[in-house]
Order: C-alpha cells, then sequence, then structure tokens
C-alpha cells in the first residue's frame, strides 16, 4: 500500500524486452534508505517491484497487462516517473490509502494558471466517472489529489506549487496521458451493496430502512 505522497522523481536509464513485458532501469533522485530486494515500489502510481538495487538505481519487471493498462508502455529511455516506497505501519497517512493497481488512463484537456497553482481538467475514462466524487480523494501518476469539481465526463484538480515543483505534474501539458486511481474504498463499498441478501434481494435504502439503518 500507498499514500500518494511522492518521494521523489526518477528517470528511465534503460528499457528492454523481458518475457512478454518489459524491464525498465530506474534511477531516483532521492537515496533509497535500507533497500530490500523484492520491495515494493510505486512508479507512476503502479506498484512495481525492485530488483537488481545499486545505489540510487534498480530494475523492475513490467507485465503486458501493465503495459496495456498504464502509460508506462508509452515512457522511454530519459522519461521522468514519480516515485513512492511502500508505505510503512509506523508511517503517518498523509495522503490516502492507494494500491498501486492502476484503474486506466485519464487525458490532460486543460491546463490553467490560477496565480501560482495550476488547475488541471481531465477525462474520465468510460466506467469510472460513478466513483469520483466533488472534494473526493483520487490519485494522478500515483499522487494523492482531491477532486476540485466534476461531472460524468471530466473532473478537475488544482495543484499547488510544492507538488508542481517535486512532481512530474509540473512538466504536464494539454494532450499528456496520466495514470489514475480512483478512491479504492468507493469500488468496494459498491461491490458490498450489489451482493444478494440472504432473503435473495440487494442491499438498498429499503433494505436499510428495515433493519433500522435509514429513518
Amino acid at each position: 500500500m500507498f499514500t500518494g505522497l511522492i518521494e521523489g522523481k526518477g528517470k528511465i536509464t534503460a528499457k528492454s524486452p523481458g518475457g512478454q513485458g518489459m524491464v525498465f532501469g530506474i534511477e531516483a533522485d532521492f537515496d533509497l534508505i535500507d533497500p530490500r530486494e523484492g520491495e515494493s515500489i510505486a512508479v507512476n502510481g503502479v506498484c512495481l517491484t525492485a530488483m537488481t538495487i545499486n545505489g540510487r538505481r534498480f530494475q523492475v519487471d513490467v507485465s503486458p497487462e501493465t503495459l496495456s493498462r498504464s502509460n508506462l508502455g508509452r515512457v522511454g529511455v530519459g522519461s521522468v516517473v514519480n516515485l513512492e516506497r511502500a508505505l510503512k505501519l509506523s508511517d503517518r497517512l498523509g495522503g490516502h490509502l492507494v494500491s498501486g493497481h492502476v484503474d486506466g488512463v485519464a487525458t490532460v484537456l486543460e491546463r490553467r494558471p490560477l496565480g501560482d497553482f495550476v488547475l488541471f481538467s481531465f477525462q474520465i475514462p468510460s466506467g469510472l466517472g460513478r466513483y469520483i466524487i466533488e472534494k473526493g480523494s483520487i490519485t494522478i501518476d500515483g499522487i494523492s489529489l482531491t477532486v476540485n469539481s466534476c461531472d460524468e465526463r471530466v473532473f478537475r484538480v488544482s495543484i499547488i506549487p510544492h507538488t508542481l515543483e517535486v512532481t512530474t505534474l509540473g512538466g504536464l501539458k494539454q494532450g499528456a496521458m496520466v495514470n489514475l486511481e480512483v478512491d479504492l474504498i468507493g469500488k468496494y463499498v459498491e461491490k458490498l451493496l450489489s451482493v444478494p441478501t440472504e432473503t435473495g434481494s440487494r442491499i438498498n435504502p429499503a433494505f436499510l430502512a428495515e433493519h433500522g439503518f435509514l429513518k
């Protein structure tokens, strides 16, 4: 699990075929303190396994599924990515619970300066609009953000100067494609509400009222 608080950026130093997928070499711009072979690291919000760790450099295997569902299939040598190591149980949860399992790729529709801030508008991938709510949490390229506003097709986020400086959002332009992970809790709630009860009915407002949860 991750928090969506980016520790630093990394540069893709190598990219080569590996089985049906790819092997990336990455160099972080921060020290990997107490690195462990096989530990999880989020690369642009995608949970991957760090291997062959040498100083600030490491390798990751990227599966065909990940290449097709994220923007990692489009990055090349020299590209810059956001990095976050896995959450420790003793850490502060400054962002929100992020699994590192990308739901889809969103496109930047507009980048509009607002003083020192930037307002981004993103096109919502098909089927994900129901999980995005105003003032809810969302993860963009591994960054935990708050949704300013949204409708069925577009959502907007306001980015502070610090985030623009320390993440890849500072260089994001109209037409760019970013990894999107919607709020994990929303997906679980949806599935739980769709499961039939012992009587064969599904949980709905009438069921909740009948059992004293609603008045």
